[in-house]
């Protein structure tokens, strides 16, 4: 579905990606861990278009999409959700999920998106005419979700989702984004509870320091001692 080669991206005179390879078939879920700092984010932002890389090539479902910006590859089917959920905080649950929905025209198409949300996540329901800043941490990550739901992605990049969260709430998220995967959304997860992360991944990337270090099912991550020292957090 989607493809990274040879992916540089710098921050000014800083090379913070060093030829990245990646890939992502449909219907899996796609874990990328590694340690703060690592280019996680960076990636996911260069995937985005949000971040223009220095050289390298991104392909999805086929199409060079290396020159496109946030807005061409949205409509193509790649919508992010950010670390620290970026919402609209003066506007209410309902403005924020309906602007995560701008490209599409057809209202009827709009109240059915809105009704999948709203039975994936039945606080926003609850919730619609309330003003978002006023939410939860969680209600906020919901909402964050929502809204990149709203524009149907085919590929969803999620970026930290459960940080900052109560460990129940952790576990609401991971069973909604289990639940979206059965559906059968494409999804590449930055997540910092690594055992959380690879319970739900059919595979994952190891970065370090702008390089992959490692790929791999989850099994076959966590046979190497190495890696589950230096570079999983477990033990």
């Amino acid at each position: 579905m989607l493809k990274a080669e040879d992916l540089r991206v710098n921050y000014g005179p800083i090379e913070a990606l060093h030829g990245i390879a990646l890939d992502i078939q449909q219907g899996e879920v796609v874990g990328l861990l590694g340690a703060n700092g690592a280019g996680k984010t960076t990636i996911l932002g260069a995937l985005s278009g949000l971040l223009k890389p220095k050289s390298g090539k991104i392909t999805f479902e086929g199409k060079d999409i290396t020159r496109l910006g946030a807005p061409e590859r949205v409509a193509l089917g790649i919508t992010q959700v950010p670390e620290g959920r970026r919402i609209f905080a003066n506007l209410t649950v309902s403005e924020n999920l309906l602007l995560g929905g701008y490209l599409e025209l057809s209202p009827h198409k709009i109240r059915e998106r809105l009704e999948h949300v709203e039975a994936l996540f039945p606080r926003l329901a609850e919730r619609k005419r309330q003003v978002a800043g006023t939410l939860s941490g969680g209600e906020q990550q919901m909402l964050a979700m929502g809204r990149a739901l709203m524009a149907a992605p085919r590929l969803l990049l999620l970026d930290e989702p459960s940080l900052g969260l109560a460990p129940f709430l952790i576990t609401d998220i991971f069973k909604t984004i289990r639940k979206m995967n059965e559906e059968g959304l494409t999804m590449l997860l930055v997540e910092q509870n690594v055992h959380k992360s690879l319970e739900i991944c059919q595979r994952a990337y190891v970065l370090e320091t702008g390089k992959m270090v490692a790929h791999g099912s989850p099994e076959e991550l966590m046979k190497d001692e190495l890696l589950r020292n230096a570079y999983l957090g477990v033990v």
